[in-house]
């Protein structure tokens, strides 16, 4: 039996690992590389080529050169060559066929089952899709684990102690932070958050922009008209960027770029770490929501934290590691390469997997004594009367998975339901992802509420859904896998994670406004009983108390207590203030 190779399917670059002597080692590609470039380009002659040999042509090929197809995984897109229209599977597959090709060539023997990592918070559809494209490469798929996670499996097997560890993925197309502890044996995955668009190849972008525009402004020229100095362009600047990791400064030449009617024009500029870091910081700061988010989930403090690790080649970014140091107050641990980390721990999985498969292969044992535990990213509920999202099984709940829960017809007679399966965080189903829908049928004629209907919702190890749901009067049953086609996108997925929290901002706002008018309140209550009882006060001041006090109480007049502005708030906490400051003169008698 063939051993199972580990994967790191990168959006910029891909990395394959394999067990040997009960360690992952890292299989260099044929041209020597520890990592491959996730490139795919076809030449004018139909010749199809991935990797290095695809990057280094995209300047003068552009137009059939396909860079960064993981961000486009679990969607409708085509890429269409030479009158053909390829997905991006099929695309993906292309780049996972090297990397098993590579490996083949490195061990000497055929390849035909890997495990596959996906960043943490990509969907069901981009899940599928990953293992459509290993499929389609002719490899088993035998998992699909999350990039963090593979990363901390890696890394936990060199530490006995118990540890709660803060995995911070940052690589070229996504970015994903996992809550992971460790201990007796087991890898648990406490919490999980990211961002599907957010990744080194954005700060590329911030780079490019910058150059063209400083370039226009010089030369007077629009370098995003010619495709290929805008390559050239891209490359230098992802150049500069690997080298203001380790310089303060990097000067980027680029001769004969392009040319008009006034003839040839050459680009010479400089890159300072300041300017780059001045160019990028936003994007920096995004990544601080996520870590925040699975503190709060995990409901732990960063004092809990044993160490932080950083996976992904952009944490290698001087103002990304000072930022996880900042937010963390830990010094990020560096004893793994992030380019490679992954997927070692793609391979120890596979080992485990092996193991555990009756195929007669050794298993070193720090791999066969390790559980590993994921999570869920998101919500799973149904729909139920009055538009409510009931939860079946709540985010972050550790797969594999299976909860159930018994629900009853809302009408009399009914002989059928529909069950609406959602996605997401919010209490009512409109607000939600439709991720699939069915109906059970044959149910047992009755008054409302007397039929006892069973829904249950599985998650497997890859956390591909399935929904079941069963009359328990009548034994009829009726159930649905979330196929790619009705999953939720990775936009849609953002957007539901956008709108709960700008609901949290909201509900949070509308408490402060009604803390805001209690506080008025009780203001106002306590000085009309402080100015009864002074005796001291002169005549002005007390005038000046008293018109105060009747300007907040014709405030509060105009609001009520469930229904009050963030505007009417404001000004209550102002005249409250200034109340307040002038009822410090009063002096009831004791």
């Amino acid at each position: 039996m063939s051993k199972v190779i580990g994967i790191d399917l990168g959006t910029t670059n891909s990395c394959v690992s394999v067990m040997e002597n009960g360690e992952p080692i890292i299989i260099p590609n044929s041209e020597g590389g520890r990592t491959t470039p996730s490139v795919v380009a076809f030449t004018k002659d139909g010749e199809r080529i991935v990797g290095e040999a695809a990057r280094r042509q995209q300047a003068v090929n552009p137009d059939r050169t396909i860079l960064s197809i993981k961000r486009d995984m679990g969607s409708d897109r085509r890429i269409r060559i030479d009158g053909k229209a390829y997905t991006p599977q099929e695309i993906s597959a292309m780049i996972l066929q090297k990397l098993r090709r590579d490996a083949e060539s490195y061990l000497g023997g055929t390849v035909t089952r890997a495990v596959i990592t996906v960043p943490a918070y990509f969907t069901d559809a981009q899940r599928q899709a990953t293992k459509d494209a290993g499929r389609i490469a002719g490899l088993e798929v035998l998992r699909i684990i999350n990039e963090p996670t593979s990363a901390a499996f890696a890394y936990g097997l060199d530490h006995g102690q118990s540890q709660k560890i803060l995995v911070y993925d940052l690589g070229g197309g996504t970015f994903d932070v996992s809550l992971i502890e460790i201990g007796d044996g087991v890898i648990e995955v406490l919490a999980t958050s990211g961002d599907n668009h957010l990744g080194g190849d954005d700060f590329d972008e911030r780079l490019v922009d910058y150059i063209v525009k400083e370039y226009r402004q010089s030369e007077k020229v629009d370098l995003r008209k010619d495709t290929a100095a805008l390559l050239r362009v891209r490359e230098a600047a992802e150049k500069a960027k690997r080298e203001l990791s380790s310089q303060l400064k990097a000067d980027i030449v680029l001769p004969f770029l392009t040319q008009d009617k006034n003839g040839t024009h050459h680009l010479e500029i400089a890159i300072t770490r300041a300017c780059f870091d001045e160019l990028t910081h936003d994007l920096v700061d995004r990544t601080c929501g996520p870590v925040n988010q699975v503190m709060n989930d995990a409901g732990l403090t960063m004092k809990d934290l044993s160490q932080v690790l950083l996976v992904g080649g952009s944490t290698r970014i001087p103002a990304v590691q000072e930022m996880v140091r900042r937010l963390t107050g830990k010094t990020p641990a560096k004893t793994l390469n992030p380019d490679e980390c992954v997927a070692m721990g793609a391979a120890l999985q596979g080992e485990k997997l092996s193991a555990g498969s009756g195929t007669g292969m050794t298993v070193s044992s720090a791999a066969k004594d390790v559980i590993l535990m994921d999570v869920t990213p998101l919500s799973l509920s149904i729909e139920t009367l009055g538009g409510i999202s009931t939860k079946i099984i709540d985010r972050n709940t550790t797969i594999p998975a299976r909860h159930s829960q018994i629900f009853t017809t809302a009408a009399p007679f009914q002989t059928s339901v529909d069950i609406k399966v959602l996605q997401g965080e919010r209490h009512f189903a409109r607000d939600n992802k439709l991720i699939g829908n069915f109906r059970l049928s044959g149910i047992r004629r009755a008054m409302a509420g007397v039929p006892q209907i069973e829904v249950t919702f599985e998650i497997d190890v890859n956390g591909i859904v399935k929904v079941t749901a069963k009359d328990l009067g009548t034994g009829n049953q009726q159930a649905i896998t979330i196929s790619s086609t009705s999953n939720m996108s990775e936009e849609e997925i953002r957007r539901a994670m956008d709108d709960a929290k700008a609901y949290e901002a909201w509900d949070r706002e509308r408490k402060e406004a009604v803390e805001a008018r209690n506080t008025a309140e009780s203001l106002c209550f306590e000085t009309e009983q402080a100015l009864h009882k002074d005796k001291t006060c002169d005549k002005e001041q007390k005038r000046i108390i008293k018109d105060q006090l009747s300007a907040l109480k014709k405030a509060l007049g105009r609001t009520k207590p469930d229904s009050i502005t963030k505007e009417q708030a404001e000004e209550l906490t102002r005249l409250s203030s200034q109340l307040r400051e002038s009822a410090a003169s009063l002096h009831p008698e004791p």
